[in-house]
């Protein structure tokens, strides 16, 4: 199979980058089954971590009422709690299972 190099558009800063023919030898030989979609420079940013935006939706604590931001969209029915009441309820311990009522008692 011979292989090219072509010109393809960076996903993120919109800049072409050359898809080397060196480079898509090694994507075939490790059965990669998509182009890269960012130039160097991009993955290299997005690898350092660089700024990733966070989107933060306000809503009220369902244990404490207190209005709060949280890092996610919360979904119905299940709790959401503002980082007081979620810390509380890391640290609390959690009860030991109860024996069933139907178990046989065991012979000493």
């Amino acid at each position: 199979m011979e292989f090219n190099d072509r010109v393809l558009k960076c996903i993120d800063c919109g800049s072409e980058f050359i898809f080397t023919a060196g480079e898509q030898l090694f994507f075939h030989d490790k059965d990669f089954k998509n182009d890269p979609k960012r130039c160097k420079q991009c993955k290299a940013k997005r690898a350092t971590g660089g700024v990733r935006v966070r989107t933060e939706t306000r809503t009220t604590c369902s244990a404490c009422g207190a209005e709060t931001t949280v890092p996610f969209r919360p979904t119905q029915g299940r709790p959401v709690l503002c980082r007081s009441c979620f810390q509380k309820n890391q640290l609390a311990p959690v009860p030991p299972p109860t024996p069933s009522t139907g178990a046989t008692p065991t012979p000493s």
